[in-house]
Formats: C-alpha cells, structure tokens, sequence
C-alpha cells in the first residue's frame, strides 16, 4: 500500500471515530492512537497530519460541498464513511496541490478507500459526488480563467 493511501486510510479511520461519537472528542488524540496503531513504518507522517488537520479547519466549507454534489441526500443520512471518504476527497481537489495529487487520482484513491471500508454501494455513490463536485470546480476556473483574460 503506498504512503499516501496509507495516509488517508488513517485519516478516514480517524475522521470516523470522531465523526460516530458526535465530534465529542478530540480528532488529534484518536490520530496519535490510530497513526502509532497503523500507521508504522509511514515514512511522510506529515502528509496525513495536512490532511487531517485541513479536512478538520474546513469541514462546513466541504459538508457545503457534499450537501451541493448530493442534493437528494441529506448530509445527517449519508453513511458516515462515505461522508468522511468525500470530505477526505474534496478537500485534496480543492485544496491539494494538483500536481502533487491530480484530481482524478484524488477520485480514484476515494473510490478506492470506499471500496475498502464502505457498502455495496459506496464506490458508486463517492464516485458520483466527487465527480460532480469537480465538473463545478472545473466551471467556476474556466470562468475565472476567461474573466482575468478579458
């Protein structure tokens, strides 16, 4: 398994801990437990810290977000690993530095990740959402990029 997937598996293991006790305690100590548990040998730790840590400062910019890629569910009834899978996603395809982590390995590694801890359906479902939340990024930078050529 390479660093990076190791990297959000961790996180996401995180993430559903403290998403299923009600965010009631903290995410950085269920991280230090889960990083030492699977986390050995991982040689860029800081990677997964990033992620964490950004998904943690941005998580109503992101919930926004899936609430917009899936408008018929609400974001209280999506399972909480997808729900985390895709907060793990949007956030490295809006935040990630896209040569580091192209957006459509930012999809593929999330698909994978809810093939891995999610339902029958999971794969699809994540697939949809981010792919929907991408065509919008991909929209608002193509208007951008011709507004600031005008």
């Amino acid at each position: 398994m390479g660093s990076r997937h190791l990297s959000r598996s961790i996180v996401l293991q995180t993430l559903y801990e403290w998403d299923f006790l009600k965010q009631n305690k903290d995410a950085k100590e269920i991280f230090q437990r889960n990083l030492k548990l699977f986390g050995e040998g991982l040689p860029n730790k800081e990677y997964s810290e990033q992620l964490l840590d950004g998904i943690l400062n941005q998580s109503d910019q992101l919930d926004k977000l899936i609430i917009s890629g899936a408008p018929e569910w609400p974001l209280g009834q999506i399972n909480i690993i997808d729900r985390n899978i895709l907060r793990i996603g949007i956030f490295e395809l809006l935040f990630s530095n896209s040569k580091e982590v192209p957006p459509k390995v930012a999809i593929n590694e999330c698909v994978e990740l809810a093939k891995t801890f999610g339902g029958d359906s999971s794969r699809r479902f994540v697939n949809g959402v981010l792919g929907t939340v991408y065509r919008e990024m991909e929209g608002i930078i193509d208007k951008k990029e011709k507004n600031d050529a005008n």
